[in-house]
């Protein structure tokens, strides 16, 4: 996907359609999408003043997408003998009233906020501006009447509330000042909530960070189809540096990119930063250059600005012709990318998280941004759940274990509750083929595998049982349960498993087998120990994408451990595909080992733009107690799956003691290039 280019021809239209008439009055610049009509360049001097104690013209509805109202209003002013400037004037339905002070002739609707002439509200109370009104109020809330007052100046509008779109300036500035104070308000209650108090893009900007580009994350809305957004894209957003009471726009340049954030910068500031904001780009505010000509929306330069240039339509020109903005579609895309096939009442076959070695089924109760929330079928009050993203390899259709000969926990209810379906096994994530005919794996053979229970550590395990259509029953050496209710489920093609020998060759510490006290840990030893062969290297997944993550990198990230979570993240360590994560804030016997192609990775912005709820970074004081009671919370997350004790990477550093050079080959670790490599050790005979 290529963005438009904004020719020379392109740009001279859409500013004929934009910047029309461009007009100064009382320190403020007015752009209109259409045309003022020509009756007002021969305005009175009385006019004049009139139009001066507003800062604009009355007939400023003009702007607005209703010009039959704003034409109807200026035919009405024509007929008005002069008046003294020095009183309030207010507009209601055609006709100038004025009154010795601002208030006394003025009333407010209770019901949609208009504010308007008090004779000629409805009733003898003059509570409502129309017999609709009040009629509305009796059939609803007052705090119906509350929100409805709320819907103006940028937040969606409601049906009652669209009445204030239509009325005069008088009606809007007195509702824009309204919406001021709450706005302020509830800016001084949010500044009490400290996880709210987190930005992505204050914490990138004051740490010079850098985020994990959109393309990164296949699995993600506008991952695929995201193309080259990059710095010097123009957009237009809406202008927060104006004091008009309606919504209006201008025209800014992405400065700096952070996943789905963007740091925005207006037209006309040049190397000016003071007014840069933070923004999403998947969001509803945010459209190409032109989107206001089609739209008919007013763009207006910020009033820092406005008298930098005399000339505003030659500048957009020349500063506009030839850049980048997004393609027309974008925002359909950004929708059609967030169409997820799951639904609420879908059943699924999913891991125990209780004994790892079965599944049990499961009810879809939540779908949020491709995530999951499953409800185990035999959870009345539906607390027993458990989070995963629709592409995780722990869920499969109805059927699945049954036809690979995994475990399964048959459920207590012997019928399908109502409402319930079985979700289509075509929505699943599909495995690659293996051709098991040839050399494949057997049981007892040992390799070296991601501990589910412990994702920061990578043990010795062993193959327990071999599965149907490529899956493998694993064990971690040293730490199994006599039933095997802990060995866990990988496909032979799975990135979380490797050949003996990867660990060392990659300098990453390998976990021994607990108990194990012929340190340090020989593989060669252990083999003739064991009396076992290790798998052979041909039979794991080589492939190696070009995933573009580097060191260093900002994410979204699932705390695996507590899949509900999702976490402020940096990736710390990159072997070819797999990544080590990092939680902000959290000593480094937390971080996790994730494949590249995760589902459970989202970019920067992933949180804001679904709507999930984003874990910021522990505060230093969280940071200081760790190693009492915020540790231990941290640590019953384990409890999400089961308590097995197991002994931490951590742990084994100082257990381990410096010995002879193992003799297999070495690498390079930290490998940063994204193509495929031979990472893998050869075995010696």
């Amino acid at each position: 996907m290529h963005h438009s280019l904004v020719s020379t021809n392109a740009v001279s239209t859409w500013a004929e359609k934009n910047l029309i008439d461009v007009y100064y009055q009382n320190r403020n610049v007015l752009i209109c999408s259409s045309k003022i009509p020509a009756k007002t360049e021969h305005l009175s001097q009385t006019e004049r003043k009139r139009r001066d104690s507003f800062g604009m013209f009355d007939g400023y509805d003009s702007c607005s997408e209703d010009t039959s109202s704003s034409s109807s209003s200026d035919e009405s002013e024509e007929e008005v003998s002069p008046l003294p400037s020095s009183l309030p004037i207010i507009k209601n339905n055609g006709q100038v009233y004025t009154y010795p002070d601002g208030k006394s002739g003025m009333a407010t609707c209770e019901m949609c906020g208009m504010v308007g002439v008090r004779d000629a509200f409805y009733s003898k109370t003059k509570r409502f501006c129309s017999v609709s009104c009040s009629r509305s109020y009796s059939s609803n809330s007052k705090k119906a009447s509350i929100l409805a007052r709320l819907q103006v100046a940028g937040k969606p509008p409601t049906k009652k509330a669209k009445v204030l779109q239509k009325q005069p300036l008088v009606a809007k500035l007195a509702a824009y000042a309204q919406y001021q104070a709450t706005l302020q308000n509830q800016a001084k209650t949010k500044a009490a909530v400290p996880v709210e108090g987190f930005s992505w893009g204050s914490y990138i900007n004051s740490n010079s960070f850098t985020a994990a580009p959109v393309t990164c994350f296949k699995h993600a809305p506008m991952g695929t189809c995201w193309g080259d957004i990059s710095e010097g894209v123009r957009v237009e957003v809406p202008n927060t540096d104006c004091s008009l009471p309606t919504k209006v726009f201008w025209i800014a340049g992405i400065v700096k990119l952070a996943g789905y954030n963007a740091l925005l910068r207006y037209e006309g500031f040049e190397n000016d930063s003071n007014l840069d904001f933070w923004c999403n780009v998947c969001g509803s505010d945010i459209h190409p250059v032109g989107w206001c000509a089609t739209s008919g929306k007013p763009l207006v330069p910020p009033r820092t600005i406005q008298h930098k240039y005399t000339n505003w339509k030659a500048f957009l020109v020349k500063r506009l012709t030839g850049a980048k903005t997004l393609p027309p579609d974008f925002s359909q895309k950004v929708s059609e990318s967030m169409q997820y096939p799951f639904r609420t009442s879908m059943r699924v076959e999913v891991v125990d998280k209780t004994h790892l070695c079965r599944t049990r089924v499961a009810v879809v109760e939540n779908v949020i941004g491709g995530r999951l929330r499953l409800v185990y079928e035999e959870s009345e009050d539906k607390t027993d759940d458990f989070w995963c993203h629709m592409y995780s390899p722990l869920i499969h259709h109805i059927g699945w274990s049954r036809s690979i000969g995994h475990r399964f926990k048959r459920s207590d209810i012997t019928k399908k509750q109502d409402g319930h379906f079985d979700a289509p096994s075509h929505l699943f994530l599909k495995v690659k083929e293996v051709d098991t005919a040839g050399e494949w794996f057997k049981e007892g053979m040992k390799l070296e595998a991601i501990d589910p229970l412990n994702l920061s550590a990578i043990c010795v395990a062993t193959i327990r049982k071999v599965l149907a259509d490529g899956y493998l029953m694993i064990g971690i050496d040293g730490s199994e349960a006599a039933d095997g209710s802990d060995w866990f489920c990988y496909h032979a093609t799975s990135p979380s498993i490797f050949p003996v020998g990867f660990c060392e060759i990659n300098m990453i510490e390998l976990t021994p087998p607990r108990g194990y006290t012929k340190l340090p840990f020989k593989w060669f030893d252990y083999l003739r120990e064991t009396d076992s062969i290790a798998a052979p290297v041909k039979l794991f997944n080589k492939e190696v994408p070009n995933h573009g993550f580097h060191v260093g990198m900002k994410l979204e990230a699932v705390d695996l451990m507590e899949p509900r979570l999702v976490c402020v993240a940096t990736v710390t360590r990159i072997i070819h595909r797999l990544l080590r994560i990092h939680f902000d804030g959290w000593e480094d016997e937390y971080d996790q080992w994730v494949d590249c192609e995760s589902p459970d990775l989202y970019p920067v912005g992933w949180c804001q733009l679904t709507g999930y709820q984003l874990q910021p970074p522990a505060p230093q004081s969280s940071r200081d107690n760790q190693s009492s009671s915020s540790k231990q919370k941290k640590k019953s997350k384990s409890q999400q799956y089961k308590g097995h004790k197991k002994m931490t990477s951590l742990q084994l550093k100082e257990e381990l003691l410096d010995g002879e050079e193992y003799s297999f080959l070495q690498g390079a670790s930290d490998q940063e290039s994204n193509g495929s490599a031979s990472y893998y050790i050869k075995q010696e005979p």
